[in-house]
C-alpha cells in the first residue's frame, strides 16, 4: 500500500481544465462533455478483458453461483446499484448478484470514515454472506488500491472463487489480487482526483456490460426484449403486457389474458401464444430448453 498516490493517473492534473475555475458554465460543460466522450473509447479498449468477467460470470451462474460487487465509496455504490436492478430487470433471486461496500448497507447514503482502510473488512463481509468456490467476485477501486477490496479478493481466491480487479489505473494493487483484471485507463479527471467522474462512468459502462450480457447468455432475452422482467408494479406488467404482443403479434387484450393465466410469467406466456398451449406445457418446455423461449419453441416447431 506503499504505492504514491500522485503516481495514479486518477490523481494526475488534468491539462485541458486547468482553467475550469475561471470559465463560464457553458465552457465547463463543454469541458465536462469533452472528457466525457473518451470514457467509451477507453472501455472499447478493454473489451478483451470484460469479456472474461462475463465468462466468470456466466460460468458461476450455471454453476449455481452468484456474482459479488465489492467496492468502497463510489465504486461500491455502483456494484450495489447494478446488483438491485437485477431482479427487477431479469426477474432474478435477490442473492444472486450482490453489492458489498465497505461500511455496510449505511455507508450507501453516508460515508463511514475509515472502514474501506481495513482489508480484513472485505473478508469478514464476505465470509457473512457464506462465499464459495461457485461464486465470481468484482473488487471494483477506481485508484487501483482500496484495502477492502485487496481483502476481498484475496480471501475470494484462497477460497477458490473467481475473481476480477477493476480499476482505472495500470498495474493496479487489485490486479495483483485476481485470476484477472480490467483497467480502464479515462485519464485525468476534470477535477483532480475526483473518480466519481469519469472513472464511475467507465465503471458503470462496464458492470451494465458484465450483468447484462450474462443475463441475455442465460436466456433472459428474446431478440432485444426483457423477457424476464419481475412484474411488481403497473409499468412493470404494462411492459411485460407490450412485451408478448411484439413477439407474438397478438392483441393487448390476449397478451393481458395469457399474462394473467401463466402466473404473470413472460416467458410461459410466449410460449403459450407462439404455440397455443397450455401453462403446464409451456412451463414443461422451458424447463427442458433450460430456460430459453426461442429453445422451448423450437422443441415443438423444429
Amino acid at each position: 500500500m506503499e504505492q504514491n498516490l500522485t503516481s495514479l493517473t486518477t490523481e494526475s492534473r488534468n491539462q485541458q481544465t486547468l482553467q475550469i475555475d475561471t470559465a463560464n458554465t457553458k465552457d465547463i460543460l463543454k469541458m465536462m462533455n469533452d472528457e466525457d466522450q473518451k470514457v467509451a473509447l477507453a472501455v472499447q479498449d478493454v473489451l478483451a478483458d470484460v469479456e472474461v468477467a462475463v465468462k466468470f460470470t456466466y460460468e458461476s451462474f450455471k454453476r449455481g453461483g452468484r456474482l459479488i460487487y465489492v467496492g468502497a465509496g463510489t465504486s461500491g455504490r455502483l456494484g450495489v446499484l447494478d446488483a438491485v436492478e437485477c431482479p427487477p430487470t431479469f426477474g432474478t433471486d435477490f442473492n444472486m448478484v450482490q453489492g458489498l461496500m465497505a461500511g455496510g448497507e449505511k455507508a450507501f447514503v453516508k460515508a463511514v470514515e475509515g472502514a474501506e482502510d481495513r482489508d480484513e473488512l472485505g473478508e469478514e463481509d464476505l465470509k457473512l454472506i457464506h462465499l464459495t468456490a461457485n461464486d465470481t467476485v468484482i473488487g471494483i477501486a477506481a485508484s487501483g488500491r482500496t484495502p477492502y477490496v485487496i481483502g476481498a479478493l484475496k480471501y475470494a481466491r484462497e477460497i477458490g472463487a473467481k475473481t476480477v480487479a477493476l480499476s482505472c489505473n495500470e498495474n493496479a494493487l487489485i490486479s495483483k489480487e485476481a485470476d484477472h483484471s480490467i483497467e480502464v485507463i479515462v485519464g485525468p479527471e476534470v477535477l483532480t482526483g475526483s473518480t466519481r467522474l469519469k472513472a464511475a462512468t467507465a465503471h458503470k459502462m462496464i458492470l451494465n456490460m458484465i450483468s447484462t450480457s450474462s443475463m441475455i447468455q442465460l436466456g433472459k432475452a428474446y431478440e432485444n426484449l426483457m423477457v424476464d422482467v419481475s412484474i411488481s408494479n403497473h409499468k412493470l406488467k404494462e411492459r411485460a403486457i407490450n412485451i408478448i404482443s411484439k413477439i407474438t403479434s397478438a392483441s393487448y387484450n390476449q397478451s393481458k389474458l395469457t399474462l394473467e393465466s401463466a402466473q404473470n410469467e413472460v416467458k410461459a406466456s410466449i410460449v403459450m401464444i407462439k404455440l397455443d398451449t397450455t401453462y403446464a406445457e409451456a412451463t414443461k418446455l422451458l424447463n427442458e430448453a433450460d430456460g430459453y423461449v426461442r429453445k422451448a419453441i423450437e422443441l415443438v416447431k423444429g
